[in-house]
Formats: structure tokens, sequence, C-alpha cells
């Protein structure tokens, strides 16, 4: 694909997806700075300009920074399960309203958000749905509540003169992956991943690979037409899988023992209530060892119609989801780090 731009600033250069990003951006040669709080010498040896900063906070020079910007891509967030709503809050709604604001004002024309299905999660199973469902009335967590607040600022921030879209691409996982995969592994080893439910429920993946090219898909739209702007769009593989099924794989290609034990969803929705109680009560901040909003990504359907996002940001995946993971297990495998 032929990129109509020549420089771009990435929120969140160290996230998975911030760094592969940037890691394709410079691939093609476009000049790229990375906001974030951190410093990552592997982005430095790219060519990649760092700059540490808070968002949430103190963006004073923030302006002289996207100058001369073309397009910005917003990857970072706080994406835990659990945790203080303030903290999720300045993360993920404040840096977003400080970012589009200086954006705008610094003459970017081009913003491309990182969103989640989550923002639309309603603890019910959601088949094959697409752009038109609503936001829930109630979230179960501050993550997709947060996200569902930042999303909708950075649509309705759409114009003209600043075009904006928002991205909500589902698990993603990869090589680099140091959340889904290594969590999944992690679990798996010390016994503590049971199977929630009959195992029945589709989910939708998202490779980062796929995932990346839907970022340069966007930005690249958002040039060609005002009709892809303003819009959220589903990013995955375009390949429900059985969410459990999955994960035993997985687990089988960690050289792991298959999961043995079950539980019952409505089980584990107390389970979960009970945990969350007991962490709201203690004094200490200690995260819960399972909560509702997990239950409900583990035990529910949850994939998507991908056609907006084909049509409009002409993105089309390129990786089967057997493909995907032969990749991302290699990736692990040569990791040094690696314990599998």
């Amino acid at each position: 694909m032929g990129l109509n731009f020549r420089s771009a600033l990435v929120t969140g250069g160290g996230g998975f997806v911030g760094n592969a990003l940037c890691k394709r951006l410079r691939q093609d040669q476009i000049e790229t700075v990375s906001v974030s709080r951190g410093e990552y010498p592997d982005l430095a040896a790219l060519g990649v300009r760092s700059v540490r900063m808070d968002l949430s906070s103190n963006i004073s020079a923030l302006y002289q920074v996207l100058k001369g910007v073309e397009v910005v891509f917003h990857t970072a967030a706080k994406v835990d399960m659990w945790g203080d709503y303030q903290a999720f809050y300045l993360s993920n709604v404040v840096a977003t309203q400080n970012l589009l604001s200086v954006a705008k004002a610094a003459g970017v024309r081009r913003f491309v958000f990182t969103s989640s299905p989550s923002v639309i999660a309603n603890g019910a199973d959601l088949e094959g749905i697409d752009e038109s469902q609503p936001y829930p009335k109630h979230y179960s967590a501050h993550y997709p509540r947060t996200k569902a607040i930042a999303e909708r600022m950075v649509l309705k921030a759409n114009g003209p003169e600043f075009r904006t879209v928002s991205l909500r691409p589902h698990l993603i996982f990869g090589p680099g992956d140091h959340h889904l995969v290594p969590t999944i592994i992690e679990r798996a080893r010390a016994g503590r991943l049971p199977q929630v439910g009959a195992g029945k429920n589709k989910v939708d993946l998202c490779f980062i690979d796929d995932c990346v090219e839907a970022h340069i898909c966007a930005a690249v739209a958002l040039a060609d037409s005002s009709v892809a702007a303003g819009r959220a769009y589903f990013v995955s593989q375009g390949e429900p899988v059985l969410l459990w099924d999955w994960i035993a794989e997985l687990v089988a290609r960690a050289g792991l023992p298959p999961l043995k034990r079950r539980v019952a969803v409505p089980v584990a929705r107390c389970l979960a209530q009970l945990s969350e109680l007991i962490s709201d009560a203690l004094p200490w901040k200690v995260e819960p060892l399972l909560t509702k909003f997990l239950v409900e990504e583990m035990s529910t359907s949850h994939y998507f119609n991908i056609s907006a996002a084909r049509n409009l940001l002409h993105f089309q995946p390129r990786f089967t989801v057997s493909a995907a993971l032969e990749k991302t297990m290699e990736g692990f495998a040569n990791r040094r780090d690696a314990r599998l």
C-alpha cells in the first residue's frame, strides 16, 4: 500500500500495538515520533524520535512536538481489568482529550484512535454484529467505560479539517505480545485457568500485523475520503473461532497439559463478585483473582462484522488465525525470556 503521508506521531510506543506500529512506519520511511512515559532503545535504533510525556498532565511541550505531523495514532491506554477509576479516567479520557485539542490546534489533519470492542460489551453474546450496536447503559469494568467515553470524544471531534476514526481491534496477539498469550500460558502453567462455561462461545481475534495494517489503512483512507471519517470500525481476522478450542491449542503448543477444570458460568460470576468485594474492602490494593468483566469475556460470544473496515478502509486481513498462531509461537520460542 502506498502511503499518502510522510510524518506521524504514535502514543504508547512501549505498548504492543504502538511499538509494532512505530516499526512498521519506519520500514516505510515515515518520520515517526513516539510520545510515551518511557524510553525504548529498540525504537531509537530505528530512528524513532522519543518524547517522554504524560498526556494526562503536563503537555506544555506537546504543541511543538505535533507541529508538522500529518497523522496521529493514539494507541496508548490503561487496559487493566481492575484498578482505581480515576487512574483509568486520566489515562483513557483526559489524555485523549488533551491530545485531540493540541493536535487540532497544531494543524494535524488525521487522527486514528485505537479503541476496543469492549466499548459496546453488554454482558451478553454479540454474534456477528456491526458498528450500529449501541453503547450499553452499564459497564462491568472501568476500562470499557472510559474507552467508550474517549471514543465518543474522538468521533465527535471529526470535521472537514480534522478527520478522525476509531478502530476496535479484538484480542490482539502475535510476536511481541506481553499480555494475552503470556497471561494464558502463565495461568495454565500455574493451574489457574479453568474453562468457564461449556466452551462453545465464539470470538474474534486480531493478529498484530493485521492490526497495524488496519491502522495504516485508516490513516490513508482519512485523506482519500471523508466518508470513512467520523466512524468506528471493528477490526479482526474475520474468522471467528471457539475461544476455548483456540486456548487449548495455544496451551498444547506451549507444551503444557490440557486444561481439565471447568467452572459453570453462574459459579464464576458469584466468585468474581465475591473476589471484587474482598478487593474493595481491603485497605491495600489487591487485584481480584477474578472479575465480572473477565468472566463475561471468557464465557460469551463476541465476534463482529468487519465489512465496514473492508469497504471503507480497504482493510483486508492477510493471515488466517492458524497461520497467525504459528507465527506467534515461533516468536515466543525465539525470545530469550520465553518459558515455552
